[in-house]
């Protein structure tokens, strides 16, 4: 087998190494803990508030509206948890989305059992919010809505701002947040807080070529708010436990680098995305999954008609190819993508997603060895497919 071809990039991407340039002191002669006093720990102190502003920058937010965390389930959990508790007086209803991360989705489900009502938006073929939708779903109970910037299996960015205009319309001077699980969008799309209009962000430093279990979230100074996770006085109350010093540094260091880099990350994925697309289109019953304009620029979705998409991804995995069939966190699971299917794809055509997501690495060469080698792999897995012989 030759060199890898890595074409999933929204599962996890690798360490960029400026980034491990970044972090590597304070996994040793900088391993102070910031909370104690001497100079040792406060030299890791100022690394975590430096980092701290280098991501507010991003975000055009205050530093102290940014909280380091473990990651964007975590993030996803306590913005919603931690809003939904601390206004549960006001009411107990919660806006989302049929097509969120599970990390949104199960949120919802388990304070749904402890008496939260919540209401689960449709999407249309392309997996768009309509923000009409979100207007009418309001009531006098609302507390939060939850719509993700864009998804992390076809690549539909969601109208954000203008779902933000029509909740701040719909509220009438009350208080709905909203948060929006941004995981996908760092590096390629403005994370600006107010052009967004959101009041909590969720992000995850391994989707921007930062390390693993790191994550932000960004909770606007003011907004509702309940501690979820105590101990310790850390990220001023609001997340107790001693920070990931390496990791809080390794995530400012990738942010910074993603935004600065943003304009020719997307020429380049773009490019790269499209003449996937335009190859792999020529299979026979291929479709492409998501919007036709309104996706990220490295995310090609698709799924092929009478063949099992874990069987493409093997096949690929032979020809030194990795790619996915859906978001990383379910691909595991043996039921259909609940993206695929709230867009109205039939639950057997779902079976045969394939997702590929480029990075900065990736070449035309690699995308035109895809194209060669897919219809190969396509026909011979319906040449034993039943249902393929069966529609034949």
């Amino acid at each position: 087998m030759g060199k890898l071809i890595y074409l999933d990039h929204a599962a996890t991407t690798p360490v960029h190494p400026k980034v491990l340039e970044a972090m590597l002191p304070y996994f040793s002669a900088k391993f102070g803990n910031p909370s104690s006093v001497y100079t040792l720990a406060q030299e890791a102190r100022q690394a975590v508030e430096t980092a701290r502003t280098q991501v507010a920058e991003v975000l055009g937010s205050t530093p102290r509206e940014i909280i380091f965390n473990s990651g964007g389930t975590e993030s996803d959990n306590t913005a919603i948890k931690a809003v939904a508790f601390a206004q549960q007086k006001l009411g107990n209803h919660i806006i989302t989305s049929v097509v969120e991360h599970h990390a949104v989705l199960e949120t919802v489900h388990a304070l749904e059992k402890m008496g939260f009502q919540a209401t689960f938006l449709p999407v249309d073929k392309h997996g768009l919010v309509n923000p009409d939708d979100v207007g009418r779903a309001i009531t006098d109970k609302t507390t939060l809505v939850s719509i993700m910037l864009a998804n992390n299996e076809v690549g539909t960015i969601e109208p954000i701002a203008d779902i933000a205009k029509v909740i701040k319309a719909r509220a009438k001077g009350r208080k709905i947040a909203f948060h929006t699980d941004a995981v996908q969008g760092a590096g390629s799309l403005d994370l600006n807080v107010d052009k967004l209009g959101v009041d909590l962000l969720s992000l995850s430093s391994h989707k921007f070529y930062g390390p693993k279990g790191v994550g932000v979230l960004y909770v606007r100074r003011g907004g509702p708010f309940m501690t979820w996770q105590h101990g310790g006085s850390q990220e001023r109350n609001r997340r107790a436990g001693t920070e990931n010093v390496p990791g809080i540094v390794g995530t400012a260091a990738g942010l910074k680098l993603a935004e600065e880099n943003r304009e020719a990350f997307n020429k380049h994925c773009s490019a790269l995305r499209d003449r996937l697309i335009v190859g792999v289109t020529k299979i026979e019953r291929s479709y492409v999954t998501g919007h036709p304009t309104q996706r990220l620029a490295n995310n090609a979705s698709f799924y092929f008609e009478f063949v099992e998409g874990e069987s493409i991804l093997l096949n690929l995995d032979f020809e030194g190819v990795a790619a996915s069939s859906g978001s990383a966190c379910t691909s595991a699971s043996l039921e259909p993508s609940h993206v695929l299917t709230s867009m109205g794809v039939p639950v057997e055509s779902a079976h045969g997603s394939v997702r590929f997501t480029l990075g900065l690495e990736n070449t035309q060469e690699e995308i035109d060895l895809i194209i060669s080698i897919l219809p190969g792999i396509v026909s011979r897995l319906r040449a034993m497919s039943p249902l393929s012989a069966e529609k034949r």
